[in-house]
């Protein structure tokens, strides 16, 4: 993976592991995306040949927090309340629907939930 997809990874490990708060842009979101369906993917081989499925749903149920957080900061992102992921309850086109709405670019300038990921921010006056 190249290493702007697991410098993000290891980010939202660490740091935003339970960050529901502000925003996240884009690459944020899909290099996480993106690097979680290529370790299930990678899981999922190595479950095959162990013959059951208990590395993807460990690896599944310990990434769940900071994929909530990393959708919600992306809603926010977009100026959409996270409170949208519980589209994903409905069934079948659920996911579809969020994953969706994590598509479109990022507000420019400072919305509700936070300033703009990767805008340069004003210095503070000095008094």
């Amino acid at each position: 993976m190249p290493a702007a997809i697991i410098e993000n990874f290891k980010t939202i490990l660490t740091k935003k592991y339970f960050c529901f708060e502000g925003r996240a842009d884009r690459a944020e979101f899909w290099y996480w995306f993106l690097a979680c369906v290529i370790i299930n993917v990678v899981l999922g081989i190595v479950d095959r040949f162990i013959g059951k499925p208990i590395l993807f749903c460990l690896f599944s149920l310990a990434i769940l927090l900071p994929y909530l957080g990393v959708m919600a900061r992306r809603l926010h992102d977009t100026g959409k309340s996270g409170w949208m992921i519980l589209l994903g309850l409905i069934p079948v086109i659920g996911g579809l629907i969020v994953l969706l709405l994590c598509i479109p670019e990022s507000q420019k300038g400072d919305n509700q939930y936070g300033p703009q990921p990767g805008a340069a921010q004003p210095a503070a006056p000095e008094n």
